[in-house]
């Protein structure tokens, strides 16, 4: 319950799904937690007095928000970033405003939110960034720009890590498989598809996957920086 007290946390992107499941999480053991949301306000300001958090509007698309946002949070010991976007179709058909508001959400919100955090950062603060397995693996057409979202934030692991390490801050990407959410719910229509991929025929749950951005954030993950951690039941094994 105490493993949180007194840290501060901020989530971007927390409003459902797996950002949801982190506030939940984190809240519970003690940290006093902000998210951020874009559209779904009805969702974030019942997530925030269910948690006792706090619910601001924040545009992930829009850099000079996100940074601001983070500036103005103060010194962060726990920044996650859970913001995603994602368009789906015929590579040669889709609109390319569409593709750049996908790179702004899922490459730029990281970067820079990753940035901006590290400068008021307290030595052994930890920055986790949701990924996805497709960052690895894309055994479907359609999602190509999706994918190079995604694999681009290894790199942005990787290489924060250097810039932040001497300072014992820590960055991690977590990458999650099918995971159960509005979005992408376990009973929908293309649910056989993933599972034919996966070892453990199901969808993740959100909690499963705030458990491993949990144990990141804490004391015994102090060692554990530039790395991906999938959690995927085996769909790209």
């Amino acid at each position: 319950m105490a493993a949180f007290e007194g840290k501060s946390v901020l989530v971007l992107g927390g409003s459902r799904g797996i950002g949801a499941a982190i506030v939940r999480r984190l809240a519970a053991d003690g940290a006093a937690v902000t998210f951020t949301y874009a559209g779904s306000r009805e969702a974030a300001e019942q997530l925030a007095a269910e948690t006792g958090s706090t619910a601001v509007q924040t545009d992930s698309a829009d850099r000079d928000a996100v940074i601001a946002r983070v500036r103005d949070s103060g010194p962060l010991d726990v920044l996650v970033v859970n913001s995603g976007f994602a368009v789906f179709g015929d590579a040669l058909e889709q609109d390319p405003d569409a593709i750049d508001r996908l790179f702004r959400v899922n490459v730029h919100a990281p970067y820079h939110a990753s940035v901006e955090a590290a400068r008021q950062m307290p030595e052994g603060g930890r920055i986790i960034v949701i990924g996805s397995v497709n960052g690895d693996r894309m055994p479907v057409p359609g999602m190509a720009s999706y994918a190079v979202s995604k694999s681009a934030l290894q790199g942005l692991a990787r290489g924060l890590a250097r810039d932040f390490g001497p300072r014992g801050i820590t960055i991690n990407v977590v990458q999650p498989g099918p995971i159960d959410t509005d979005a992408n719910p376990e009973n929908g229509p293309m649910k056989e598809l993933p599972h034919g991929f996966m070892a453990i025929k199901r969808h993740g749950r959100p909690e499963e996957v705030a458990g491993m951005v949990a144990w990141l954030a804490g004391p015994e993950a102090g060692f554990v920086t530039g790395a991906m951690h999938t959690i995927d039941g085996a769909f790209g094994a």
